[in-house]
């Protein structure tokens, strides 16, 4: 049985074949630029050319993908976009329009197709993934499974903070399902207000088999803790650095017991690691992290989490985890689940994906839970 895992971040895609003939240690993964930064550099190599562009496609992550249009705008040069498109911008178009981008229907669209360059939008590209899996011989005609995280913010309503937004959908999906699985969806399960998450569905086309979509946040924290050491710890407090964010789950035997996020590019150690403290005792509120341009916190005990009891106070994964090595207080644990950091994205799908879909429970289980310590060639 194979299931496909794309954990799409700002930086970087990672990419994960699941096969239940082998250990997951011997999977096919790969690590490539996130869909948003190929956007982004395709944009700042066209800059010089002053060309007009028309983008199409689906709302997809913003940042890179982001700046550069807006760069591109700001240029004077004639950018034009559909509506779902022009989402990745701003979910309100009259914002997008102010940046001096034409928005155009979908006949419109057509036409310009035939007359200027065009890029299309979209977080998930299968065709694009399934080639570059044939070129090395690996076919994925035969999939039990998609799993595709995204990070989403939700579609605020005019006037309402994205942020905060996103803060009222992660606590009332916790109090509805206190666990990090909550935040997964089949295709036709995904509520109308997870809107990239939707596109991600719908710029899939025809797929070949069921497809699962998840955030990217619990996605991460999930994955993490199928290392080996992690999986050890009943309670545990799990940070996660990423190229645009960073979070932090505290996790006890009920579930979720506290989360913040923040954007990584405001924070630096000593302001991280007071969060975590805070996290730790009980103490952090949601103001503590919205009023610092962060998107909040959620606490659920007022139970105190004791560092400096075990061998490390707090579990570290995601690809700017350098900032703990930085002289940190706290003690940190890097987690590498099945040896491979960059891919815990990868893991907490499958784990998640176990749990939506009951009939791969078994397999994906019995090898989250250890090998066969079978080579390949003998599959």
């Amino acid at each position: 049985m194979k299931i496909l895992t794309i954990d799409v971040g700002t930086g970087t895609q990672d990419i994960f074949l699941y096969d239940s003939n082998l250990d997951i240690e011997n999977g096919f993964k790969l690590v490539l630029p996130s869909p948003t930064m190929m956007i982004h550099r395709r944009l700042k190599q066209m800059l010089h050319t002053q060309a007009p562009i028309l983008l199409i496609g689906h709302q997809m992550g913003g940042g890179p993908s982001a700046w550069a249009i807006e760069e591109y705008a700001r240029a004077g040069i004639p950018i034009y976009m559909t509506s779902d498109a022009a989402t990745t911008l701003n979910d309100e178009l009259d914002k997008v329009e102010a940046l001096g981008i034409r928005i155009v229907s979908e006949d419109e669209a057509a036409s310009l197709k035939l007359k200027i360059e065009t890029l299309e939008l979209k977080d998930f590209d299968f065709e694009l993934i399934s080639k570059t899996f044939s070129d090395y011989g690996v076919s994925l005609n035969d999939l039990a499974a998609i799993a595709v995280a995204v990070f989403d913010h939700g579609n605020a309503p005019a006037g309402v903070s994205d942020r905060q937004f996103r803060f009222d959908y992660l606590d009332e999906r916790i109090k509805a399902e206190n666990s990090l699985s909550a935040f997964a969806y089949l295709s036709s399960d995904v509520p109308k207000i997870m809107t990239r998450l939707r596109s991600v569905v719908d710029s899939a086309g025809k797929l070949p088999c069921p497809l699962m979509v998840m955030d990217t946040a619990p996605a991460a924290v999930l994955g993490a803790t199928f290392d080996s050491q992690v999986a050890t710890r009943r309670r545990k407090i799990i940070c996660n650095v990423g190229n645009f964010h960073t979070l932090a789950f505290r996790l006890g035997e009920k579930g979720i017991e506290g989360v913040f996020e923040h954007h990584t590019g405001e924070i630096d150690l000593a302001k991280l690691e007071s969060l975590l403290r805070r996290l730790a005792d009980g103490s952090l509120k949601h103001e503590d992290v919205f009023d610092d341009m962060g998107h909040g916190a959620l606490m659920y005990t007022d139970e105190v989490f004791d560092f400096g009891k075990n061998d490390f106070d707090v579990v570290v994964t995601g690809p700017r985890r350098s900032m703990f090595m930085n002289n940190p207080e706290l003690r940190p644990y890097y987690s590498v689940p099945f040896g491979d950091m960059m891919i815990a994205g990868c893991f907490g799908l499958l784990a998640a994906a176990a749990e939506i879909m009951p009939e791969l429970e078994e397999s994906i289980f019995g090898s989250l839970g250890g090998g066969h310590g079978i080579a390949p060639w003998d599959t």
